[in-house]
């Protein structure tokens, strides 16, 4: 009985073993590799996809940035489906001896796949690229249109504190001055002659 249950522990670590063997092994699917060019420019690559993969490459130099994009079908090399990560090393050390990871780099190669389809090449669809500081100057953009439109605010409530003068109506110089030319004859006529200003300004507001 023992024999009989140690022979069942021996079958089912055997066939345990030969369902690793039989999983398929990992592709490199979303991962990165860091990198640095020639002239020291610094460089992120991403892949993703299955059958038919998709690489991406952005870098940064001074005060630009730039990004290319290649697909192809690499798994239709054998030694890229044994290791794909060995395939992106290569992909990544050939990037570091250029100057431009995305300039002049139509298509990438690898030692590895060399006798391979040319389905499995990795080919450019895209590039571009764009000064890093482009972002910044949006910002002090807005940044100086919010000040100035505080500024505006805060003249605008100054003004409205200004004290508000009452409005003087204009008195029409004729009427004016006939009404000073009588108070003064009748201050002459029945105030003393050091008193003639005083009597005609009181004559003359009483007269309207």
């Amino acid at each position: 009985m023992k024999s009989f249950a140690l022979l069942f522990l021996v079958v089912i670590c055997g066939m345990g073993g030969l369902g690793q063997k039989l999983k398929p092994k990992k592709r490199s699917n979303g991962e990165e590799i860091n990198f640095r060019t020639k002239t020291k420019d610094v460089c992120t690559m991403n892949m993703s996809g299955d059958e038919e993969m998709k690489l991406r490459i952005e870098c940064k130099s001074q005060g630009m940035s730039y990004w290319c994009e290649f697909t192809g079908k690499p798994s239709v090399c054998r030694a890229f489906r044994n290791n794909p990560k060995i395939y992106w090393n290569q992909i990544a050390v050939e990037l570091r001896k250029l100057p431009h990871a995305c300039e002049s780099t139509q298509v990438l190669k690898t030692t590895m796949c060399q006798k391979a389809p040319t389905e499995a090449l990795m080919k450019q669809i895209a590039a571009g690229m764009e000064p890093e500081d482009l972002a910044n100057q949006d910002k002090s953009v807005q940044k100086t249109s919010t000040s100035m439109r505080g500024a505006g605010k805060s003249s605008v409530k100054k003004i409205g504190k200004l004290p508000i003068l009452p409005l003087i109506r204009p008195t029409q110089h004729g009427q004016g001055s006939e009404n000073e030319t009588e108070a003064m004859k009748l201050a002459r006529e029945h105030c003393w002659e050091s008193l003639h200003g005083f009597c005609s300004y009181i004559i003359g507001i009483f007269r309207g």
